[in-house]
């Protein structure tokens, strides 16, 4: 299973044209596209619950590819389509746990495989912080792998930071870089050219195995 050069096509086109008119011309080429999506959701689905148990293989796909349309009461960019297609809930479906799983990300020049927790609530955040302060070391021993950051990269440079210290820590704690994260993510991006190979769906599924370490150690943390 891959991701079609149509459905590439049909979301730069989408980019280009994102208004309503030119959308209902082209719903058909959407619906093409969203299928493809979704099978490719499947697919990936089967091959996560192989190498991480706690993703159920019987997940619908078509409740994990969110929906195009935006959201735009609140939004100052009116334009009503995502240029993209997500594929979300991949995760256990516990409630304790729900903002921890893996999330890919399908777009022109921009498509990525992500795992961990991206901005969880403060309650579950403060969680997070308590177990790197206690168990550090685990966290580090997943993280500083250097298979994991040839992989993903520094973990701790990641956007979502503080850029002073977190309430009841202090500057000289030598985990001080990992507990200014305020999300805890791992991603990786690929082309539209291996996106559109046949066996794409295996290789992400190998890069979540090498996340899954990351998702138990943060769901530990807030259980």
């Amino acid at each position: 299973m891959r991701i079609y050069p149509e459905t590439f096509a049909f979301l730069i086109n989408l980019a280009a044209n994102n208004n309503r008119d030119w959308f209902t011309v082209h719903k058909k080429d959407h619906d093409d596209a969203k299928e493809n999506v979704i099978a490719f959701a499947g697919a990936l689905i089967k091959e996560l619950s192989q190498v991480d148990p706690t993703v159920d293989a019987a997940l619908d796909p078509k409740k994990c590819v969110l929906r195009i349309y935006r959201d735009i009461r609140f939004s100052p960019d009116k334009t009503p389509y995502k240029n993209n297609f997500g594929i979300g809930k991949l995760n256990s479906g516990n409630d304790n746990v729900m903002h921890i799983g893996y999330y890919m990300h399908v777009q022109p020049g921009e498509s990525f495989i992500a795992g961990g927790s991206w901005m969880p609530e403060n309650d579950q955040l403060k969680k997070i912080r308590q177990e790197i302060d206690y168990n550090a070391e685990s966290l580090k021993s997943i993280v500083d792998d250097p298979e994991f950051v040839k992989l993903f990269g520094d973990f701790r440079n990641q956007e979502e930071k503080l850029k002073t210290v977190p309430q009841g820590y202090s500057t000289d704690n030598e985990n001080i870089e990992l507990l200014k994260l305020k999300s805890y993510v791992a991603y990786h991006k690929f082309t539209d050219t291996e996106m559109s190979k046949e066996g794409i769906v295996q290789k992400i599924a190998g890069l979540c195995s090498k996340i899954s370490p990351l998702n138990e150690f943060l769901k530990n943390a807030v259980s």
